[in-house]
């Protein structure tokens, strides 16, 4: 005799009753992933390409580290760093915030498998334009873009067109990863 066990399904809502305890919680169709609060070093490359994205992109558009993109009541998903046009308000509520032009993770062994195959999926078909894996082993940044079914992988220099603003966003991959172990 086979015994199904049920899976618990959760919403955003039931989110708010979650310790706040630095792991970081996330929902994908009411399915719930959890990862242990990020390594300081995993923090230093998040933070050095926040920096560097919210410089070059100025008042285009909003860059933060940690963003949520949330669709119905169970899926809420939140990036590494968020970047999407400054067309919506500061205070617009996430559910209300669509056309993404880019969520980037940042790689950590606890979180490999979430983020390259989990997680890049669903934020492509939730319409973020563009998604980062950045890797500090490597010392790179796989580029999957919406519609294509295969990444690029930089190890140099990464050269980002965001939405329609008709500019490059250069980024010296050396200055993102310097002095971060891996």
């Amino acid at each position: 005799m086979v015994m199904v066990l049920p899976v618990p399904r959760f919403t955003i809502d039931m989110l708010d009753d979650f310790p706040d305890d630095g792991i970081r919680y996330e929902l994908l169709e009411g399915s719930l992933l959890v990862t242990p609060a990020p390594s300081a070093h995993h923090q230093i490359v998040a933070t050095r390409l926040v920096t560097i994205l919210a410089n070059s992109l100025g008042n285009a558009a909003h860059v933060v580290a940690v963003g949520a993109i949330q669709r119905g009541d169970n899926t809420q998903l939140q990036p590494d760093i968020l970047v999407w046009p400054a067309s919506y308000a500061p205070e617009t509520d996430w559910r209300e915030v669509s056309g993404w032009w880019l969520a980037v993770e940042v790689m950590s062994p606890s979180s490999r498998v979430y983020d390259r195959e989990v997680k890049r999926a669903a934020y492509l078909a939730l319409g973020v334009e563009e998604y980062w894996l950045v890797d500090r082993r490597s010392r790179s940044i796989e580029v999957w873009k919406r519609g294509q079914a295969t990444s690029a992988i930089v190890n140099d220099v990464l050269e980002w067109e965001p939405g329609s603003l008709g500019r490059t966003v250069v980024i010296d991959l050396a200055k993102v990863f310097e002095g971060a172990r891996s």
